[in-house]
């Protein structure tokens, strides 16, 4: 069964950077969409930023400007690019890939903004 491995999350101080990347385990067919959501604390799930093959990308108006999402398509790897980081950017971040067949989630990377 494919699985989505993330990774980059971590430790980072306000205003600073980390990168996310996602790859799949093995190859994925025909993907429609690649992105990212996060879970804070106590709070759904919610939508970052997403790609959608057909229409383009997307994101969260709360990252917009400081969020960059990239992906490879051949490689159906997604990565997201996040800068200025704040503390209400904290949570669980899942990488997504919809396709054809269905769709996958990644098992979740840690991101914890603190000083």
């Amino acid at each position: 069964q494919v699985q989505l491995v993330e990774s980059g999350g971590g430790l980072v101080q306000p205003g600073g950077s980390l990168r996310l990347s996602c790859a799949p385990s093995s190859g994925i067919a025909s993907t429609k969409a690649m992105g990212w959501y996060r879970q804070a604390p106590g709070k759904q799930r919610e939508l970052v930023a997403i790609i959608y093959r057909e229409i383009g990308t997307n994101y969260a108006d709360s990252v917009k400007g400081r969020f960059t999402i990239s992906g490879d398509n051949a490689k159906n790897t997604v990565y997201l690019q996040m800068n200025s980081l704040q503390p209400e950017d904290t949570g669980v971040y899942y990488c997504y890939v919809q396709s054809i067949f269905g769709s996958l989630w990644g098992q979740g990377t840690q991101v914890t903004v603190s000083s």
